[in-house]
């Protein structure tokens, strides 16, 4: 069923959308005050606030902003209404004539008729809508400045963009900034650097990952399950190479549909060379390397497959998004009567693998024909359909979210949704019947004859690399016991007690649990102030009555503690944390 929200949410919405963008002109408007002979960019709503381009007379600091805005209140306070007028472009050029950003604008702009809007001495090339006075705009706040280039272009000139929060009320404005300021802790870019997971070195280049042994210990355990339920579930783990001839990707479409995201050929003796963007291809030849029966359908190849893809430097983002990356992939490859059957397997494997990480909230989306599209409307409109039937089947509520599938097929997008409620792109399942078409990939039919195959593309976490950013900041990187990198430390008070410490360090290792020893010179309180640090689950401190007892005194990384416990009772307490995945 697809879920629809009530109206009240989307007229709440809509308001909310209506007043940032009204604040951004109130902005420009205290910014023209401020600053004679600025000139106009662009200042449109944005998810939590509004921004505006400028081009001024000097740059801006954060200590403008108090200034900035003192000067919009007092608009607010002015109670100016906003006054739409539909002007000839002939008439804007003269209203605008210096403003060059505006008259750019206005050519682009089809028709013979512009609208403007206009508070007070302030005017603007705009569709609205907007609230009908400057004295209807609730709390906002201008919180931060940066460089953008005019319309995204590195070739035009760099504008300073004021970016500013708006809120139906106070409260919801300060529960939103708190909301960021508990955001910065979790980051994963400071995490990552402060728990020592992974780096990224100019020297190798932007978006290109170097995962670290703290980093590479969680991975592994992530893999190691992803790798021990597909097996439960009939899957066949393949491996393919990184590189693969251009004339194959020209042949998916991927040269045409996606090529904006390849890197460069390479020509290696007289042949050209692309580095793969996706594991499909080289799936399919597997596929095709024998031939098939209906019999042997459906079969499953998964793959943790490293792909590349070229991502403006502008947008790449720590480990949620980068150049080279490992997904979580599989193809599945069935007759037409297994569809279904196999994207609910899929589904419920996703939900499987989302609820073993913590993850409890998501939101579906029904991914659909992007404008630029391969293969034919019934194609789509048969895969469309046999996605919309599994999540109709399973009760499931979605939205649909046009024209964001990929050029081959639609797709359910999962989308999962941390401890602070923001969202990350998870499993995605596709439906595909153009790449068999184009690359002829059959199966004999208890008829005798040959049939189509279906593949069905999906990964049950997205990429390894995203995913990880994502548990990161979930966890705010005190991860659960059986994901922590390092599950205990082990803390000698004094030099004494480093040879029994060595002894439990060895019975905890031959356990298989992922252990320290802090054999360093510094004080216990520094030692347990480090393993805290680095949200280690487990302490164990030994001193004299521990080893005098021959047992262990337990601390907690939220700060509780207990005393002599026997090492089989702690033994005994972190296995039934890793089993239940607490």
């Amino acid at each position: 069923m697809i879920d629809t929200n009530a109206d009240s949410t989307i007229d709440t919405k809509e308001t909310l959308t209506t007043m940032r963008h009204s604040l951004a002109h109130i902005m420009a408007q205290a910014v023209q005050s401020l600053f004679p002979g600025t000139k106009f960019g662009i200042g449109p709503p944005i998810e939590d606030g509004f921004y505006y381009d400028f081009e001024l007379p000097q740059p801006l600091t954060l200590e403008n902003l108090p200034a900035i805005e003192a000067k919009m209140k007092e608009i607010i306070v002015a109670n100016l209404p906003f006054i739409r007028e539909e002007i000839s472009k002939e008439k804007a050029r003269q209203t605008f004539a210096d403003q060059p950003y505006k008259l750019e604008l206005i050519s682009d702009l089809p028709g013979p008729m512009v609208s403007t809007y206009r508070q007070g001495d302030f005017i603007d090339l705009c569709r609205g809508p907007h609230v009908p006075s400057t004295a209807n705009v609730k709390a906002f706040k201008l919180v931060r400045i940066a460089g953008a280039y005019w319309r995204g272009d590195e070739s035009r000139p760099m504008l300073q963009r004021i970016y500013g929060l708006a809120f139906e009320s106070q409260a919801d404005l300060d529960n939103y900034i708190a909301l960021q300021v508990e955001s910065a802790k979790r980051d994963h870019r400071k995490l990552g650097k402060e728990l020592d997971l992974f780096s990224i070195h100019e020297e190798i280049g932007p978006g290109l990952i170097c995962w670290h042994p703290k980093g590479t210990r969680i991975r592994q355990v992530i893999e190691d399950f992803w790798k021990e339920e597909h097996s439960k579930r009939g899957y066949d783990l393949v491996y393919t190479p990184h590189i693969a001839k251009q004339e194959l990707w020209k042949t998916s479409g991927h040269w045409d549909f996606y090529h904006d995201y390849l890197y460069p050929p390479m020509v290696i003796e007289g042949q050209e060379y692309l580095l793969k963007p996706m594991n499909c291809l080289a799936h399919i030849l597997i596929y095709k390397s024998q031939l098939r029966s209906y019999r042997n359908l459906p079969l499953r190849y998964a793959e943790l497959g490293t792909v590349y893809r070229y991502e403006r430097s502008g947008v790449l983002h720590g480990l949620a998004r980068v150049r080279g990356f490992t997904q979580d992939d599989a193809h599945i490859f069935c007759r037409s009567d297994q569809i279904e059957a196999e994207v609910t397997n899929v589904v419920k494997l996703a939900q499987f693998m989302m609820s073993s990480f913590g993850f409890s909230e998501y939101e579906l989306l029904l991914s659909t024909r992007p404008e630029k599209y391969a293969g034919t409307l019934e194609m789509w409109n048969r895969a469309t359909n046999s996605l919309i039937q599994v999540l109709e089947t399973l009760g499931l509520n979605y939205r649909e979210d046009p024209g964001e599938g990929v050029f081959y097929g639609p797709k359910i997008d999962i989308k999962l949704k941390d401890a602070l409620g923001h969202a990350w792109q998870g499993p995605t399942i596709q439906v595909d019947f153009n790449l068999p078409q184009r690359f002829n990939v059959t199966y004999i039919g208890d008829d005798g004859m040959e049939h189509q195959t279906t593949m069905i593309h999906r990964t049950v976490l997205g990429s390894m690399e995203r995913f990880l950013a994502c548990l990161t900041e979930h966890y705010g990187g005190a991860f659960p016991v059986w994901l922590a990198p390092v599950q205990v430390t082990i803390i000698p008070i004094a030099d004494r007690h480093i040879d029994y410490a060595r002894q439990i360090e060895k019975v905890l290792q031959d356990e298989n649990f992922r252990t320290q020893l802090d054999d360093s010179s510094e004080r216990m309180n520094l030692k347990i102030r480090e393993a805290q640090f680095q949200k280690v689950p487990y302490m164990i401190i030994i001193g004299d009555k521990e080893m005098n007892s021959d047992t262990i005194s337990l601390r907690l990384r939220n700060g509780k503690s207990s005393s002599s416990q026997s090492l089989s009772q702690v033994i005994t307490t972190i296995q039934a944390a890793v089993k239940t995945k607490s």
